[in-house]
């Protein structure tokens, strides 16, 4: 089993993958909106399924997910892993691949990411930088 190493070619993903993951994505979403999982805090929280990665040989799908408001993520983790039996059942149902993908789930952090950017930029700092001296801003202006 040593070749489980992860060898994404030059330019990422396949599209094969690519393609695979989205299937993923949109079987468990449809899965999740239609209250298929009877578990309390799935019930009670809406979850954004924003994307599967899948491995080249398509046996292992990572889920990158995110309650909404991104309240009670570990719980809502911890919940989709105990539930991730019936999942995978699901999504095999769903999705035409060789194999019913294992599934793993994380936390997905872009939008953590995308704030502290937000934040960043409208800094006093940063606005000030992007500012710059008035006699600077002004000289493209006049040739």
């Amino acid at each position: 089993m040593a070749h489980h190493q992860h060898r994404d070619r030059p330019g990422g993903p396949s599209q094969r993958a690519l393609r695979a993951g989205e299937l993923v994505r949109h079987a468990l979403a449809e899965i999740l909106a239609r209250g298929a999982v009877h578990d309390p805090v799935i019930e009670t929280h809406l979850i954004t399924v924003a994307e599967v990665r899948m491995s080249p040989d398509l046996r292992l799908a990572t889920i990158y997910v995110m309650p909404l408001g991104g309240h009670d993520e570990k719980a809502v983790l911890a919940a989709l892993d105990r539930n991730k039996r019936f999942l995978r059942g699901e999504i095999a149902h769903r999705v035409n691949l060789k194999f019913a993908p294992d599934i793993r789930f994380r936390i997905d952090e872009r939008f953590d990411e995308a704030q502290r950017i937000e934040d960043l930029l409208r800094s006093p700092a940063v606005a000030r930088d992007l500012e710059g001296p008035a006699d600077e801003r002004q000289t493209g202006s006049d040739e």
